[in-house]
């Protein structure tokens, strides 16, 4: 990645947006997460990296309520909430929102469409005033059209905005998922490895985009990605999990020159 790509700042500010406190995860026998405790800056992308089943899929699916930790705590700061038990739907609500390793997007619909379709949340008027389209109807709609128009702006979705999203390209898809989970006005935005199967190009252009988010939108973000030369230029902080526990938290250089990490990572002499 070039230089363009380079963290903004460094480290955290004293204010978080999301506070994790000792999740214990268990399916069967199964420890998937054993007492991970992390916060989120109100203004840093932080990476959360680790070796395959790690625990990194696992942690976010705690964080925006698709599982239920058998224990520990999820703390969203920003609105001074314990969402630990809240169901998915809620949390989005709430302003988390969330991409996915496996695309989950309305194929058959266009990419103006998808977005359109996330915005469902906060739509206000039923379904009888949408359909004669006038006064508060009206207003709603064009309220919504326009939040549309500024995120195909954002990721540059114009050349495909009409195309059907089961017709476009994995990266096109990926970048309309980022645009779907924006549609969400999020607090907080959850990315599951938004660069992978992606050429250089694609990431190159991932990677700004999740910079150009995190800096205009004022979002924080938390990343999970395999691709270490992109986490290591893009985050402010990163953690590490193996075997469902943290083994390391820092900044991107300490996290290169940390034993334990290098341990994780197959012994090699450096990470990223």
């Amino acid at each position: 990645m070039g230089s363009s790509m380079s963290k903004q700042t460094q480290g955290r500010d004293s204010e978080s947006a999301l506070i994790v406190s000792r999740i214990h995860l268990k399916f069967g026998g199964v420890v998937a997460l054993a007492g991970v405790s992390f916060d989120l800056g109100s203004r840093e992308i932080l990476s959360i990296i680790g070796p395959n089943g790690a625990g990194k899929t696992c942690l976010l699916n705690c964080i925006n309520g698709f599982y239920k930790p058998q224990a520990g705590t999820v703390f969203f700061t920003k609105i001074e909430k314990d969402i630990t038990k809240l169901p998915p739907h809620k949390i989005a609500t709430l302003g988390i929102a969330r991409t996915f390793q496996n695309i989950e997007l309305y194929t058959g619909l266009t990419t103006v469409d998808n977005l359109m379709a996330a915005r469902h949340i906060f739509m206000k008027q039923g379904i009888i005033a949408g359909s004669v389209y006038f006064g508060k109807a009206k207003k709603e709609e064009l309220s919504h059209r326009e939040a549309v128009e500024d995120i195909i702006d954002l990721l540059e979705l114009e050349p495909i905005r009409k195309k059907t999203v089961g017709l476009l390209s994995y990266g096109q898809r990926k970048k309309v998922e980022l645009g779907r989970a924006l549609a969400l006005e999020p607090k907080i935005l959850l990315l599951d490895e938004p660069m992978a199967g992606m050429n250089v190009e694609e990431k190159e252009d991932m990677a700004r985009f999740i910079i150009d988010i995190h800096e205009l939108k004022q979002i924080p973000i938390i990343l999970i990605e395999h691709d270490m030369s992109v986490v290591m230029d893009i985050s402010n902080r990163i953690i590490v999990l193996d075997f469902g526990k943290k083994i390391a938290e820092g900044q991107p250089d300490e996290i290169k020159s940390n034993p334990e990490v290098i341990k994780a990572y197959m012994g090699s002499k450096e990470v990223g």
